[in-house]
């Protein structure tokens, strides 16, 4: 079989024309991941489609376009439309409802969701690889995406820092207002919920369900500025370092001064 990539955890080859295999070189279990991308799609969530999921094999629906990374790149999409495309897809996918929901106001997370893992398809935008995914609060999936093109921007060897500073400061106030408009109506669907007098209530599953937040911590604000303070950072931020501090990717000393890096152009980029 021809190989088409290699990523840190897997390679990829094509079987034929309209199908790839995925195979994890750690010998990963791909079945959760093959479930999870066909209750996307059955959502109507742009993924690619799932043929079969053996062990740490996956065999999936074979994508013709560039990466959004190749067409930003070739000049294909500029930066503008690269990061709108993106907060429209974390949003997107904010909005399906979770297979498990075990805490009110989670959502499925990407939680790798940076443009390497966009394709640009005939059909419009597809979000691949979800070995990484989870359910949790929509806030901390976009930080994740905000802190991979942070340390891209922040990164000499890089020879795309000033492309991806400016995507960051495209995407995140995108993002952010996003996730402010999201947790706005959550609060209005809890204000009309109590207003329901007890002898008509509303059986649960009728009232609409648009949580995007976990409560807040104290010491985590999200203020109108876009949530900085000189006692906190904004709510999901925290999580998503953690995250992204235990990253294997990362070396030990990257991940202890991964907030030294990221927090400053975060804090610019978020406006």
């Amino acid at each position: 079989m021809e190989l088409l990539g290699c990523g840190r955890e897997a390679d990829v080859y094509a079987i034929d024309e309209d199908r790839v295999l995925r195979h994890y070189r750690r010998g990963d279990d791909a079945s959760a991941e093959a479930l999870l991308m066909a209750y996307l799609r059955d959502l109507g969530f742009p993924v690619p489609a799932v043929f079969e999921a053996r062990g740490a094999d996956l065999i999936m629906e074979r994508l013709d376009g560039p990466t959004m990374v190749e067409a930003l790149r070739a000049g294909e999409i500029g930066v503008a439309e690269g990061a709108a495309i993106l907060a429209e897809l974390h949003h997107r996918l904010h909005e399906q409802p979770p297979r498990r929901g075990r805490t009110p106001g989670d959502r499925i997370l990407h939680r790798d969701l940076h443009p390497e893992n966009v394709m640009l398809t005939p059909r419009g935008p597809v979000v691949i690889d979800w070995h990484n995914a989870a359910e949790g609060p929509p806030a901390v999936d976009v930080w994740l995406t905000a802190i991979i093109l942070a340390q891209v921007a922040a990164d000499p060897a890089q020879p795309h820092t000033a492309v991806a500073r400016e995507f960051l400061g495209a995407f995140l106030p995108q993002a952010v207002a996003r996730l402010e408009t999201a947790r706005s109506r959550q609060g209005v669907y809890r204000q009309q919920a109590a207003q329901v007098p007890q002898a008509a209530a509303v059986p649960h599953t009728a009232l609409p369900s648009r949580s995007a937040f976990r409560p807040q911590a104290a010491g985590m604000p999200w203020a109108g500025d876009g949530g900085w303070s000189d006692d906190g950072l904004p709510d999901g931020l925290p999580e998503a370092m953690e995250i992204r501090r235990a990253d294997p990717a990362l070396d030990p000393d990257e991940s202890a001064r991964l907030a030294a890096t990221v927090v400053p152009l975060l804090r610019v980029a978020a406006g």
